[in-house]
């Protein structure tokens, strides 16, 4: 049975990707027939609009294409204006500071008509500039010991799990689960996917299912990016500890290690603290001479282990300051 495939896009001034998004979506090798495409835009000061009404004016052979509007201007209202409006039979989310591989809308399909009501695959990061200092942030970003070792973004094995990167949705998923959160900034995917799997349905991942997300091109804007990636794990947890995995929480139990470990020093006792920093460092360096050895080697790249410390100091100082309700 034919079935449509409804792609919900949010964007805030997204004009530099969101043309290449929506050339990815022209090279979709699902009938064009059977994709609906609902572009959502939150209030951006740019061309993003313009650049949604000129694609919806020039492509005609879309089953519909709605350009809406996100007034409140957070990700969970532009999604839930999505869930609202969608008429397909499955809605995908996408980011617009995103690409797709031309197969994702039918590995979407074939996934969801073999059966499962959740499908979602493989997350892999791109640099924004062709620079060697891009590509070292790159090299840190897709490092485990500098992003994440949650699995479903990179494993190659087909699997069910927690959460999962631009996830598509059975309707009668949505009519069940309701909407996203909207008192959630960052963390309304995992909020979300956590009520899906305890209303009784599974997050199934497919590494054949395959789309890329653009990472930050300046060192600042990646610090600020995991704090507030931090900040919004601390928050949910003290809604919804349940959403978060232990692995959310390494970088600000980190922080909370330096903390102690240095008082102690000051009292004498820096045996604890020379193991934890002797381990960070062999962590580190390790993953920093893997990454050499698997990526193009650069000078740059030696400052790496540098560049680790910085990001988890970033990320688990911004859990602690969610938790203890600083703004």
């Amino acid at each position: 049975m034919e079935m449509i495939l409804s792609i919900g896009i949010v964007a805030y001034n997204e004009e530099r990707f969101l043309p290449s998004l929506l050339y990815d979506l022209e090279k979709q090798s699902y009938s064009h027939k059977l994709i609906e495409i609902l572009l959502i835009d939150s209030c951006s000061s740019d061309r993003t609009r313009l650049i949604m009404e000129e694609f919806k004016n020039k492509n005609k052979d879309f089953y519909s294409i709605q350009v809406l509007e996100n007034t409140k201007g957070i990700q969970a209202s532009g999604w839930n204006i999505a869930i609202n409006n969608f008429t397909g039979d499955v809605l995908a989310r996408i980011d617009a500071h995103a690409k797709l591989d031309s197969e994702y809308s039918k590995k979407i399909i074939e996934g969801i008509q073999s059966g499962e009501s959740v499908m979602g695959g493989i997350r892999q990061s791109i640099a924004e500039k062709n620079t060697r200092w891009s590509a070292v942030l790159l090299q840190v970003e897709n490092s485990l010991f500098g992003s994440s070792i949650n699995t479903s973004r990179h494993s190659e094995v087909k699997k069910y799990v927690k959460t999962m990167f631009h996830a598509a949705y059975k309707r009668n998923v949505l009519d069940e689960v309701g909407l996203f959160n909207e008192d959630l900034l960052r963390t309304e995917d995992n909020e979300y996917h956590y009520r899906i799997r305890k209303a009784g349905y599974r997050l199934c991942y497919d590494p054949q299912i395959i789309s890329f997300q653009y990472m930050r091109s300046s060192f600042g804007d990646m610090l600020k990016q995991k704090f507030g990636n931090g900040l919004w794990i601390g928050k949910t947890l003290k809604v919804c500890p349940e959403c978060i995995s232990l692995y959310h929480l390494v970088p600000g139990l980190f922080v909370v290690a330096i903390i102690v470990t240095s008082i102690m020093c000051c009292f004498g006792m820096w045996y604890l603290s020379a193991l934890m920093w002797i381990m960070y460092g062999i962590f580190a360096l390790g993953n920093t001479i893997f990454s050499a050895v698997s990526n193009k080697v650069f000078p740059e790249a030696m400052i790496m282990p540098f560049l680790f410390l910085l990001l988890h100091i970033s990320y688990g100082v911004g859990t602690l300051w969610g938790l203890v309700g600083l703004k």
